[in-house]
């Protein structure tokens, strides 16, 4: 890219980093520095600034940056990820929202300990979000590389090191300085700009084929190689059996995987009901459902007016179909209009990646001094310490987060975000829904389904093609590969539930009614809820 493009869009970036450290700053100031305040931002938001906060946390680089690469490498089957995505919030709306809030404080946790033998439950679920919370940051690094690859001009792999390493620098800061409140103000500052930057690239591509959806279409088909099999399913999924039940994994992993996700989760606690955290959910329903219908048509256009081919000659996972559609949109390179554009949207998806990241390193931190840290040492630890452990998780997350996002560099974001919905949908979601709905759980149960979902799920993504055997694998070199399905959703989900059913119906314990009466009441009416 030429040297305008890279002033225009570093300074926009640099002038959001600036806007989001100074957020983080006054919050740190005002703070009291409680275990409520940080991980909670003191339960004062409103149902609207939550549902734009979870908006934010939601629509992430795999949502911006994947999700629009894969519908214009794939048309039809790419937009599986848009549907999916969607259709989980009607899972968190019925079953999750309201009682997650009425039976928690700060993590997932929190609402199976409530009737169950506290620590191995903690360790087993703090485990659990940990793993999902790296592997999501993971595709938020990635995205982060591909986009500066592209604003640099492709150049050094130094570069995308330095822009890992940087993004894990500022995601520490933002969590350790300001906790939750200054994360929420950062994603709701950052859905703003998102859903703006989207609005006017997708009326952009409309008026470039004067409105006619159909016609985009036509062009994009014809633009793709593939002709009329573009627009049908079957292009990444549809070649044989293993396709086919690649796709139904990943459909079970997208649609039960975010009722799981624990920065999802943690948003439910920093509204001060369980009305406010559902009204939270409408509001974020319609903000991400927006947007998931502009990302098709962002996908299309990019395969219309700037093709497959140069879509994956730029990156081969897709990462960088909208920037180019932006380029073009805005008249070209070297055209004023095009820099503009491209550098505004490059700092949108910068802004979407620090967002995401700081919430998901918040939710990952708490759950290591909440859940881990917590069980591991005296309950009658004060508050003040368990926060600060906290942020040393936050650091430690980072570093973890940036050593396998390095290694994980060239796969497509949202491909890697499907992965964490799996682990997510098959450890955690197991272990939530048996404690709030089955009167009969016991400890064991719990344990058993949190890594009765977790271990299979990690393993066989470790067994799969995406780590080994095809030369888009993580190591193309070695071929340990003995599961053919990319996603493991298909098999460990059901293996979560089986394993949480099997644990408790072997269980000598016997279950405490009184205690699964006195959560029922909470989390059905509010009743003593926290």
């Amino acid at each position: 890219m030429t040297g305008d493009h890279q002033t225009l869009a570093l300074f926009l970036f640099s002038a959001f980093v600036v806007v989001t450290l100074a957020i983080t700053t006054w919050v740190s100031r005002n703070r009291h520095g409680s275990a409520e305040e940080f991980y909670a931002g003191g339960r004062l938001f409103s149902p609207m600034e939550n549902g734009f906060a979870i908006a934010g946390d939601y629509m992430s680089a795999a949502s911006f940056l994947g999700i629009s690469g894969l519908i214009a490498l794939y048309g039809y089957d790419g937009m599986l990820y848009s549907v999916g995505f969607l259709v989980a919030w009607l899972v968190v709306l019925f079953l999750v929202a309201e009682l997650v809030r009425n039976c928690g404080r700060f993590t997932l946790a929190d609402v199976v300990a409530a009737r169950m033998r506290e620590r191995p439950v903690r360790i087993a679920a703090g485990t659990s979000s940990v793993t999902v919370s790296v592997l999501y940051l993971v595709a938020q690094m990635v995205g982060a590389g591909s986009l500066v690859a592209l604003l640099l001009g492709g150049t050094t792999e130094a570069a995308r090191t330095w822009t890992v390493i940087g993004v894990g620098a500022l995601m520490v800061i933002y969590v350790s300085l300001g906790g939750m409140r200054a994360t929420t103000w950062i994603q709701i500052v950052k859905a703003v700009l998102l859903l703006g930057g989207t609005v006017a690239l997708t009326a952009l591509v409309l008026v470039r084929f004067h409105g006619d959806f159909d016609r985009l279409l036509r062009a994009a088909a014809e633009r793709s190689g593939h002709g009329d099999a573009f627009l049908a399913p079957g292009l990444a999924y549809g070649g044989d059996w293993t396709s086919r039940f690649d796709f139904i994994s990943l459909g079970l992993a997208l649609v039960l995987g975010t009722a799981g996700l624990p920065h999802i989760l943690s948003r439910f606690y920093t509204v001060p009901t369980a009305r406010a955290a559902r009204r939270s959910v409408v509001w974020a329903i319609g903000l991400i459902g927006g947007f998931y219908l502009m990302t098709i048509v962002l996908g299309f256009g990019a395969a219309a007016l700037v093709g497959p081919d140069a879509v994956r000659a730029s990156n081969a996972a897709g990462n960088t179909a909208v920037p180019l559609l932006a380029l073009d949109l805005g008249g070209g390179a070297g055209s004023t209009g095009g820099t503009v554009l491209f550098a505004v949207v490059a700092a949108v998806a910068f802004a979407t990646i620090l967002a995401v990241v700081a919430g998901i390193t918040l939710a990952s931190s708490a759950s290591v001094a909440h859940d881990l840290y917590a069980s591991l040492r005296r309950r009658d630890a004060a508050p003040r310490s368990e926060v600060a452990v906290a942020r040393v998780a936050a650091v430690g997350t980072g570093a973890v987060a940036i050593a396998l996002g390095l290694l994980a560099r060239d796969l497509n974001v949202a491909f890697l975000v499907g992965l964490a919905f799996a682990v997510a949908a098959s450890a955690n979601l197991p272990v939530l829904l048996y404690s709030l709905f089955w009167r009969g759980f016991t400890t064991r149960g719990a344990v058993w389904a949190v890594y009765g979902g977790l271990v299979p799920a990690v393993v066989l993504v470790l067994l799969s093609p995406v780590v080994s055997g095809t030369p888009q694998s993580l190591f193309p070199g070695a071929d340990f590969q003995f599961f053919p399905l990319q996603n493991p959703g298909l098999v460990s989900i059901p293996l979560g539930f089986l394993a949480g059913w099997l644990g408790t119906v072997t269980s000598p314990e016997v279950p405490d009614e009184a205690k699964h009466a006195e959560t029922e009441v909470r989390s059905l009416t509010g009743a003593g809820a926290v």
